[in-house]
């Protein structure tokens, strides 16, 4: 059964009318539906085409975090081979809002790393919703050095809300764990490529996604605070989140006309919860080119890459 967002509400009309069409002359086989289906199949296609043509900032979260939508585990499942995890922080405890091993893509040995928010309501609490405590951030550390140490590529797969801001995890150091983390994305001397697959929210993002280099989905969005955290600090209310999306440039669009992201990753028609397999071969081809972009460098040029990134950050949206 398809997830309907708010604003596909007319289109789940149609859909449903379709599919009641259907099941009936699935129960009765003298029915012929299939040329008043095939209308209304081609009525949902319009308008699906319509509301996705020129989405809001707004819409885009919605879309960004819809629960169909394939997650980190989806994406190494379909994309690495010898996928081997590692757990704990050796230091509290073993965070399973934070994937992330050693691996292949294409045959090459990498480091994986990602934020999974799970996919039903007992995985979900498992994974904290993809909010990651200090513990998760330490084990990527863990990852990254041993992919410095043995010279693998690091992709990370970033998808959360942003870093859990319990009590507990203040208490063990969130906000050192995230600046050790970042720190870490940008001293390693191998190939660090990020794609955002859904939101990228706060610093718990940016401790992935500090990167050689950033792609997004066509889709997804990637801020410093969730729009309602936004509205409910400018205007003391979280129902002006539509304003504040728009307010914050979070989308891929604007994000790589200001030189943040590098490449936006077509879609399918819908988002990508409608075709999640041709959503996870895109970003194949996107992880493949970032990574082939990178080749041949050294140790030195990686890290001059990424440090002159960040430094230009910016500046074309401002020429602009």
């Amino acid at each position: 059964m398809t997830n309907y967002l708010d604003f596909e509400k007319p289109l789940a009309e149609i859909e449903g009318k379709a599919e009641e069409l259907r099941a009936m002359a699935r129960a009765n086989e003298e029915m012929n539906v299939d040329d008043e289906a095939g209308a209304l199949d081609k009525k949902a296609a319009d308008m699906l085409r319509d509301l996705y043509k020129s989405l809001t900032p707004w819409r885009k979260c919605q879309v960004a975090r819809h629960p169909e939508r394939p997650h980190c585990k989806d994406y190494i499942e379909a994309l690495f081979s010898e996928y081997t995890p590692l757990a704990g922080d050796r230091n509290f405890a073993d965070d399973l809002a934070i994937m992330g091993g050693l691996a292949r893509f294409n045959d090459t040995p990498v480091v994986v790393i990602g934020h999974e928010k799970g996919n039903d309501t007992q995985s979900r609490i498992e994974r904290n919703f993809g909010m990651a405590r200090p513990e998760g951030y330490r084990k990527a550390i863990r990852l990254m050095e041993m992919a410095g140490r043995f010279g693998l590529p690091v992709i990370t797969l970033v998808d959360t809300p942003g870093a859990y801001p319990g009590k507990g995890a203040e208490e063990r150091g969130q906000s050192e764990a995230i600046a050790r983390s970042t720190e870490k994305c940008l001293q390693i001397g191998v190939p660090l490529v990020s794609v955002i697959i859904g939101e990228g929210g706060s610093g718990g993002a940016v401790a992935f996604a500090s990167a050689n280099r950033l792609a997004m989905l066509e889709h997804s969005v990637y801020s410093v605070i969730s729009p309602e955290g936004c509205a409910s600090i400018l205007w003391k209310d979280a129902e002006k989140m539509r304003e504040a999306a728009e307010a914050l440039r979070l989308t891929a669009q604007d994000l790589t006309k200001l030189g943040i992201a590098d490449q936006i990753i077509d879609e399918p028609m819908g988002g990508a919860h409608r075709d999640s397999n041709a959503t996870i071969q895109a970003v194949r081809q996107a992880i493949d080119s970032m990574l082939e972009e990178l080749s041949g460098k050294t140790p030195d040029e990686l890290i001059q890459d990424r440090r002159q990134k960040f430094l230009d950050m910016g500046s074309k949206g401002l020429a602009a």
